[in-house]
C-alpha cells in the first residue's frame, strides 16, 4: 500500500511535541481496507541494530494530524494513553 510507505519511518509526537518514536509498521483491516493503528518503535541505538522489541499500538483514533511527523491528540481531546 503506497500509503503505509508514506506513514512508515515518520516520527510520532504527543500533544506537547515530545517525540515517542518512529512509526515501524501500520495495522490495516483488510476488508475495509482503513488503517486500524500505528506500530510505534521506540526509537534508539538498540532498536537501529535491532536489539530492541520496544514497541507502542497506537489505535487510529489518537492521531491529530499527519504531515512531516505524526501528532497525538491532547488528553484534553478525550483520549487517554500512557507510553
Amino acid at each position: 500500500m503506497r500509503i503505509v510507505e508514506e506513514i512508515v519511518g515518520k516520527e510520532v509526537l504527543d500533544s506537547s511535541a515530545v517525540i515517542i518514536g518512529k512509526v515501524k509498521d501500520v495495522e490495516v483491516n483488510m476488508e475495509t481496507n482503513q488503517i486500524q493503528a500505528f506500530i510505534v518503535g521506540k526509537g534508539g541505538i538498540s532498536e537501529g541494530l535491532g536489539l530492541s522489541k520496544g514497541e507502542t499500538i497506537i489505535p487510529y483514533n489518537m492521531v491529530s494530524k499527519i504531515g512531516d511527523k505524526m501528532l497525538l491528540k491532547s488528553r484534553e481531546e478525550g483520549v487517554s494513553y500512557d507510553f
